[in-house]
């Protein structure tokens, strides 16, 4: 009988955003869920859609607070911990660690969300460039800080897609590692790996295949409540129980958080030259098989 091996954590991760010892006093329960992106991937998106799965397309949830970003080191990890502990609903939680930097549980159950890194970083420059005060205030002044801090991004998307690309996710984290980690575990029983791709071209389809993995029945009658209440017109509409802290860390609000929920935007403003590193840097780092499901969301 073949046993199951688990990745084990090896490291642990900390700069301007992450704190990754909170997950080695996370006590996990038996139903779970954890929601891990590299950023920007559709995380806000998938959180919805659990919410509305685990509560039959109610609305009104406050997402964001039921929802908590764990390794986050803000609000201290003593508040968070206490928060999520004293949960009683299934737990939905979203991490955007690499898996070798947090603590992996058969218990729980992992749906990793990929998109295309050209995507993720326009979608990036929209948040960080939006970003207010408060947010770096948070960020850089809240005790605690290892590394340097975050900055504010230059006033150019190409150079700020460039600098992202040649560091390896700078200013945020590195990028190649963290979907590595996912795609080694894809086969594991209790991950599921989706492409915001995929979402995008049918939602409904991948909420339902989202509704087996994690083994929740859902009313027939209340799929056009679901499907309806995790369109991006509704969450752009209904942003701030969605957003941390109902935006108040960007210039615009909860709305600004939600942005525009589309792909391709860099078709224009990259080069030629820029494009075809970019696409040897995914060969390079990931592989046919990873690199073609990151570009393109077909799993092979």
């Amino acid at each position: 009988m073949k046993t199951t091996t688990y990745p084990e954590k090896t490291r642990e991760m900390h700069n301007h955003h992450f704190d990754s010892t909170i997950w080695n006093d996370f006590k996990f329960r038996d139903d779970d869920i954890i929601i891990a992106t590299y950023a920007k991937s559709g995380t806000t998106w998938m959180q919805q859609i659990i919410s509305q799965l685990i509560f039959d397309g109610k609305e009104g949830l406050p997402v964001a607070e039921m929802s908590p970003w764990l390794d986050l080191r803000v609000p201290p990890a003593p508040v968070k911990l206490e928060a999520v502990e004293s949960q009683t609903h299934r737990r939905f939680i979203k991490t955007h660690l690499p898996v070798d930097a947090l603590v992996f549980s058969p218990k729980a159950k992992y749906i990793y969300i990929g998109r295309d890194g050209r995507d993720i970083v326009w979608s990036m420059y929209n948040h960080h460039s939006a970003a207010n005060e408060k947010w770096y205030d948070a960020l850089n002044n809240t005790p605690g800080l290892v590394g340097p801090p975050i900055e504010k991004p230059v006033d150019n998307i190409r150079t700020y897609f460039l600098e992202w690309l040649d560091g390896n996710g700078y200013p945020w984290w590195p990028f190649w590692e963290n979907l590595a980690s996912w795609w080694a575990i894809k086969d594991l029983p209790n991950v599921k790996l989706v492409h915001f791709a995929n979402l995008k071209k049918d939602m409904e389809g991948q909420i339902r295949e989202i509704a087996d993995f994690l083994e929740i029945s859902v009313d027939p009658d209340k799929w056009d409540d679901i499907v309806t209440h995790c369109s991006f017109e509704y969450m752009k509409a209904n942003a701030s129980a969605s957003v941390p802290l109902g935006g108040i860390f960007w210039d615009g609000g909860a709305k600004t958080f939600i942005h525009k929920g589309v792909n391709g935007r860099w078709k224009d403003v990259l080069t030629e030259e820029d494009k075809e590193k970019y696409i040897s840097m995914v060969e390079e780092n990931l592989g046919k098989a990873c690199g073609q499901w990151l570009m393109t969301g077909v799993m092979e």
